[in-house]
């Protein structure tokens, strides 16, 4: 049986319809097939590979670390070097600078989990608001706290005390009361097609919560690492969140994920009861070295800047009868078609042309443009003249 046979056979399958093309290799901006076929990440392993696939600062990193230990005790025991640098990396990045403490853990979902339990741990408190629409994972508490029915009608009975709330809606900013925990919010809705709320929304939602005493968690999962244009969203839309949540771009295309907040918050996990939360493999040293690598290429290639350039080129050049809106920021962008039956024929059909692409679980008329931060400007043309001769023959132009 060859590998394609072998991957129905053996793997477990998420839909009926996976893509099934094999790769054998991937290297910066590209994807490559088992005979030489060639493939321009236009989405980044969704958001993950946001310095390109096998970036050689990375690759150094986690060969260095190879030769010296990978897992030794569960997290939180014994010191180890590249956990505690890359914690105080992120202290240097996030909001509450060398008072930032940060738990790392194995991926988005998992940190989610972390952060609901800091914040009914912190405050006390039991209820929590989440948006319709948004996404934060598969694990139980995050499929809770999911905005969109049709994934978890199937999986019910699900955690209680949940409220959703229309995303950008001041008016619903009223169900946050003083018995609301937290309000789990992306600051830019991912899976929701790139969706984001005025500045005077985060305003409104801060000034709500320091009234009821509520915390906000900022989901950073999709967004962070400098998707944007700045290292996390939360810059962007001008919000100041009482916990972070990462994954997904942090660890250079290796699994990790970290919840954030003050050292007066996240003490609380220390104590009553001890090992309030617990984790095997959070922080995993070869990880962690990923991370911490991952951001380093960010900064001294200032890769922030080439987002801001690729993402006007798009914008600029990304011109279609078809595309009824191009939304996002950066390189976190959805380009709105009129169906899902056609996206799913531009994907088909750019896929055939050497252009990796894909579309939104709670949007299926929009296309993802979320290819690494590192893409150069030729390959962007690249990405924009296949879309347009894809859309031409899609909609018969």
């Amino acid at each position: 049986m060859n590998n394609r046979e072998l991957f129905f056979k053996n793997l477990a399958q998420t839909s009926p319809f996976p893509l099934a093309f094999e790769i054998t290799k991937a290297e910066g901006c590209y994807m490559y097939g088992p005979n030489g076929e060639k493939y321009l990440d236009l989405i980044s392993g969704i958001a993950v590979s946001n310095i390109g696939h096998r970036h050689p600062h990375v690759i150094s990193k986690i060969k260095e670390q190879l030769d010296k230990y990978m897992h030794l005790m569960v997290y939180g025991e014994i010191v180890q070097a590249p956990q505690v640098q890359l914690a105080k990396k992120l202290g240097e990045l996030l909001p509450w600078k060398d008072k930032t403490q940060t738990y790392l853990v194995n991926s988005g979902s998992e940190a989610i989990e972390g952060a609901i339990k800091l914040a009914k741990r912190y405050t006390g408190k039991t209820k929590l608001i989440s948006c319709k629409n948004a996404y934060h994972g598969s694990t139980h508490g995050a499929l809770s706290l999911m905005g969109n029915e049709l994934f978890k009608e199937s999986f019910r009975p699900l955690l209680p005390g949940i409220t959703h709330i229309q995303y950008g809606n001041t008016n619903d900013l009223s169900w946050i009361d003083k018995n609301t925990a937290a309000i789990v919010i992306e600051p830019i809705q991912g899976e929701a097609g790139v969706k984001i709320a005025s500045k005077n929304y985060f305003n409104e939602l801060m000034n709500k919560c320091k009234q009821t005493g509520t915390l906000i968690i900022a989901d950073e999962i999709q967004s962070g690492f400098g998707r944007t244009g700045n290292w996390f969203a939360f810059e962007k839309v001008g919000l100041i969140p009482d916990i972070v949540v990462m994954a997904k771009g942090m660890g250079g295309g290796l699994p990790i994920g970290a919840f954030a907040s003050d050292v007066d918050v996240m003490n609380c996990l220390t104590n009553n009861p001890i090992l309030g939360h617990i984790t095997t493999f959070g922080g995993h040293p070869v990880c962690s070295v990923a991370a911490l690598a991952s951001i380093e290429v960010i900064a001294n290639e200032k890769l922030l800047i080439n987002v801001i350039e690729r993402s006007a080129q798009f914008k600029k050049n990304l011109i279609h009868p078809a595309i009824k809106e191009i939304r996002g920021e950066g390189l976190m962008l959805a380009v709105e078609l009129d169906c899902f039956e056609n996206v799913q024929k531009v994907i088909e059909y750019c896929l055939g042309k050497g252009l990796f692409t894909d579309w939104f679980l709670f949007c299926d008329n929009s296309i993802r443009v979320a290819p690494p931060l590192i893409i150069s400007e030729e390959e962007t043309d690249f990405a924009i003249n296949t879309l347009l001769e894809v859309l031409n023959k899609v909609y018969s132009l």
